[in-house]
Order: structure tokens, then sequence, then C-alpha cells
């Protein structure tokens, strides 16, 4: 009978191991305490396919700045997002277990408000928590990603048109645009309120900015307009997208007092995730 006893606890111990459901608990409970339910995001199923892309980064001619080339792009898996933007609840839940670096008082906590005040760093910590509890690899997406996603509601990154020769004409045009778009009332809104795009997705091109993984570049171009040379990266500065785009240093939560190198800065930073499609159990 004992010896019995024994191969039955030997046998329920192996089976906790070699469950992931099992491990999962024991992962992330402390002691004592139940695992904190972590309900998995709305998330959009779009099918792959192809838009017209102006290519983020800095692009040069003969020691001058140019246009920004406009490219077509392919998606050529299906890209799974989430709808909404990650909430101040969704966000705080991540500071509360201590994964994520905690957030301006009156940023935090609301369940119908956006995660604002938020830095790339910030956003990649909650990605990495999700992934951890939702057993799926959560992960910002691509500027291409998020432009394909965005559709109709892509921001406006058509060429100046300024004399190469005068550059500052440019930029001082491209301000200009960027200024009439700032929503009047900056305070982060109910998600919702700025509607859905045609693919289900809300608030893009709202008052909260969305920040992307894809790293600020500076590339030279030859007189045909394809690359030529070295391209320079530097991805403490990533892009970030909203109803302009724009490229903020990594650290900064709000572009509005500095760390915003292109243009009107943003009135709030935000983000939502990608989900690749396989899953993580080996995350604990």
């Amino acid at each position: 009978m004992l010896l019995a006893l024994k191969f039955k606890t030997a046998v329920a111990a192996v089976a906790i191991v070699a469950s992931p459901i099992a491990i999962s608990v024991l992962a992330d409970a402390e002691p004592g305490q139940a695992r904190s339910a972590i309900e998995t995001p709305a998330m959009i199923d779009l099918k792959p396919g192809s838009v017209r892309y102006f290519a983020a980064g800095e692009f040069t001619r003969n020691g001058k700045p140019v246009d920004t080339p406009v490219v077509t792009i392919r998606i050529g898996r299906p890209l799974a997002i989430m709808k909404n933007q990650v909430s101040a609840a969704e966000y705080q839940s991540c500071v509360d277990e201590g994964a994520c670096a905690s957030v301006a008082v009156d940023a935090a906590g609301a369940a119908d408000r956006p995660a604002v005040m938020v830095s790339w760093r910030d956003a990649q910590a909650y990605a990495a928590w999700l992934s951890r509890k939702l057993r799926s690899r959560f992960r910002l997406p691509t500027d291409e990603e998020w432009t394909y996603a965005a559709g109709n509601r892509a921001p406006d990154e058509s060429p100046s048109r300024f004399d190469s020769d005068d550059p500052s004409a440019g930029w001082l045009a491209r301000y200009e645009r960027e200024a009439r778009q700032q929503p009047v009332e900056p305070t982060p809104q109910p998600i919702g309120t700025f509607g859905a795009n045609e693919n289900g997705l809300t608030d893009l091109g709202g008052n909260v900015w969305e920040w992307t993984d894809t790293c600020f570049t500076r590339t030279t171009l030859d007189d045909a307009g394809k690359p030529a040379g070295v391209v320079t990266v530097n991805c403490g500065v990533r892009a970030v997208e909203g109803r302009h785009r724009t490229y903020v240093s990594d650290f900064i939560r709000d572009a509005r007092a500095g760390g915003c190198a292109v243009g009107v800065p943003p009135s709030n930073l935000g983000f939502r995730l990608v989900r690749d499609n396989q899953p993580l159990w080996w995350m604990f």
C-alpha cells in the first residue's frame, strides 16, 4: 500500500511538471495567492495584402534632404492586431505585478481610457509581461504593419514638393500641415471616441500616437532614387504613428516636453500590440 501511494505521488508530480497550465499557475502566483486573471485583448485578424507606403526615415541625395520615397509593401502573413489601444487599467495590471514601470497618477487605472505617458521601453515591458501571461507572443507592430492596419486612417506622408536648395521651406510646410491637424482637446478620451477604420481598429489618428518597433534610419539615395551606400540605423529612436508620423527617443514618455525628432510633438504616447500565432508555453 505504501509503495502504491508513493508511485501515485510521483506520477502526479510528473503530470504537474509536464502540464503547461500547471506551470502557468505555479510560475505566476505568489505563495498563498491565486494567479491573477488576464483577459485576452480583442484582436482584429487581417489577411495578407499590399499597401502604398511612404518609407520611414530620413533620405538624402547629393548631401541634401529629399522627399520620402513611395513604395508598395506587402504584408505576407495574416496580421493579428489589437482592436483598441492598451487601456490604462490593462497597463496598471502590469504595474501592480512589478513588471512595468508606473506612470503619472492622472494617466493610471482608467478602464475606458488608453494608457498614455508610456515610453517605447514601457511598451516593450508590457508586451513581454502579456506574452508570459497569455503564453502567446505579443509585440509592437512595425511601422509597415501599423500603416497596413490603419488603412484609410494612415497619416498623409505625401511629399512636400519643396525646393531641394531650401529644405527649410519643406520642413515649415510640413509643420504647418501637422499643426492644423492637432486635436482641440489633448486630454485622452474614452476608448472608441474617435471611431473605427474600415478594418475595425479604433481611435487611429485620434489624440494618442502609437509606438512602433521601427528604428529611425538615414538613407542616401542615388540619382535614380535607389538606396546607395550605408544606411545609418538608430534604434534609440523609434517611429511613432498617429495624426502624423514622427520619431521619438525610446525612453520619452511625454514628447511635448522634448524628444520629438520631427514635426509637431504628439499629444500623448500610447500603443497597441500585434500577436504572433505561435504559442509560447516555454515562457514562465
